[in-house]
């Protein structure tokens, strides 16, 4: 927040009201009487490092001027920015509250309490039925700080397969290497899609727990666009006397909102991020159940695998952001967000459907879209390529069948940063006409590359060459998202003061 305030008016992306201005004044004033080795800490960012404030600057005009379309990113609020900036970050907290490591914590403790309960509050949960561990610093900490309390090194664990949509933290490995510490530290099976419908072969995930007989089995995914059967797959844990962990990472707002199914009511241990389609700051979350008959010991140990095994003294400026995100998330108004980030994702996927393309799966439940672009002859990485160069920020993604995750034949795509802009359906079904003109171009420039390799792909998209348009094309397309994307309101930054910034790439 102090950095915030100390901005100059005339640089500051983030809108500030002028009743800072005397605060800011004062700031000054102390500055001034400090001593000369403390000058430092009075002195606004655009003074002290304008290179660091200059990239600020040049990424917020970037999400300002280009359209977000990665599943797995969101715009979070003034609010959360606000709390994520704050004094908070001086101050350690090691421990749990009432249990701390350090004095001075009295209002951490009521800060981390308050989160806490917010969270339970904020996914309909019982307080004597389920507790939470707010501090893990991201998912994939808060997913090995959860495998840490379940189960014991090289135990198995079952997690859906990178290629059908998994996560890497889900057990990952390839024939020459293990890839996360979840396939180093434990024995890794993976479970699969069916080949035909691409929806998750709970069949086949049955006869294959009954042969290899996990200790835990992971649902959940980064890139799978359908719902889960959380009680089947329950059945099966019973049945080999596993736990059931869901990582509901991508679609814990739409959890939260009561538009998908909810994990709690089947699963032990479910985690999550807080900035998909939570719409929070960049950390993660642990649920764990207090109903069970080792309720107390299962508590103890997701706590103590949290801290001190797997991360150290909790951020909480990050712990604030999230107690405010989760109060947001408990709005009404949040439920229609998560209706119409779902709408979005419907209508972008028929867009796509009626131009011709495949989708896996064929349509979407949640927030994302798997685009399969293996038919039409490309690759994502083109397509990813291009589409940066446009101001459209998507990323490439293994679809059923590929071969490596490096060279991926698809796209994946999310509405929750767009619909957070305040898009609907007939503003996604713009987006989806610049999908495609991006495609439909992304073949031109590979025919006039004259080869398949990426470098070639991107020479001839970024260099006017005699007698070849892709490049022409590009530069008119770009042009055209950058005047749609400025149309739109960019959450927590002040749009009519927002100056285009020196240093940008594409000058």
């Amino acid at each position: 927040m102090l950095r915030n305030l100390t901005r100059s008016l005339s640089r500051t992306p983030i809108y500030l009201p002028s009743s800072t201005l005397p605060r800011r004044l004062s700031i000054r004033k102390m500055a001034s009487a400090a001593q000369d080795f403390n000058k430092m800490l009075y002195t606004p960012l655009a003074e002290i490092d304008p290179e660091v404030q200059n990239i600020i600057d040049k990424e917020t005009w970037r999400q300002f001027t280009g359209l977000e379309l990665i599943a797995s990113e969101n715009l979070t609020s003034l609010a959360v920015m606000e709390a994520n900036g704050s004094i908070l970050t001086n101050k350690y907290s090691e421990g749990l509250p009432g249990a701390r490591y350090y004095g001075g914590n009295e209002y951490i403790d009521e800060l981390e309490n308050l989160c806490k309960a917010r969270a339970l509050k904020a996914f309909n949960l019982d307080p004597a039925k389920w507790g939470v561990n707010v501090q893990p610093y991201s998912g994939s900490t808060a997913n090995f700080a959860a495998l840490t309390a379940l189960i014991q090194p090289q135990d198995r664990l079952m997690g859906l397969g990178l290629p059908d949509g998994g996560h890497l933290t889900h057990g990952y490995y390839t024939a020459k290497k293990k890839m996360t510490a979840s396939s180093i530290y434990f024995q890794s099976f993976p479970y699969a899609i069916h080949p035909e419908t691409h929806l998750i072969d709970y069949a086949a995930l049955s006869s294959q727990a009954k042969i290899f007989k996990p200790r835990l089995i992971i649902c959940g995914a980064s890139a799978y666009p359908r719902d889960w059967d959380y009680a089947e797959l329950k059945k099966i844990s019973e049945r080999e006397g596993a736990w059931l962990l869901c990582d509901m990472a991508h679609t814990s707002g739409l959890i939260a909102a009561q538009e998908l199914d909810s994990p709690f009511d089947h699963c032990d241990i479910v985690t999550t991020t807080t900035h998909k389609t939570l719409r929070g700051p960049r950390a993660g979350l642990i649920f764990f159940r207090k109903d069970l008959e080792n309720a107390k010991d299962l508590e103890k140990r997701v706590n103590e695998a949290v801290f001190p095994a797997c991360q150290g003294g909790p951020h909480n400026q990050t712990i604030a952001a999230i107690a405010t995100a989760l109060l947001q998330v408990a709005d009404p108004a949040f439920k229609q967000y998560a209706k119409q980030v779902i709408a979005n994702a419907r209508t972008l996927g028929q867009a796509l459907v009626d131009h011709g393309y495949k989708l896996q799966t064929g349509g979407s439940d949640n927030h994302l879209v798997l685009w399969d672009l293996r038919p039409i002859g490309l690759t994502g990485s083109k397509v990813e390529k291009l589409c940066d160069l446009m101001g459209i920020t998507i990323n490439k993604n293994a679809v059923s069948g590929d071969a490596s995750a490096q060279v991926p034949g698809g796209i994946r795509l999310g509405t929750s940063a767009l619909t957070s802009r305040g898009m609907a359906e007939s503003d996604i079904k713009v987006v989806a006409d610049f999908l495609h003109r991006a495609v439909q171009l992304s073949l031109v420039l590979q025919k006039e590359a004259g080869s398949k390799m990426l470098k070639d792909f991107v020479r001839v998209a970024t260099t006017p060459e005699e007698g070849k348009v892709g490049y022409k094309q590009v530069k008119e397309l770009r042009d055209e998202v950058r005047t749609f994307a400025t149309k739109w309101p960019l959450p927590g930054i002040d749009t009519s003061n927002l100056k285009k910034p020196t240093g940008l790439h594409e000058d």
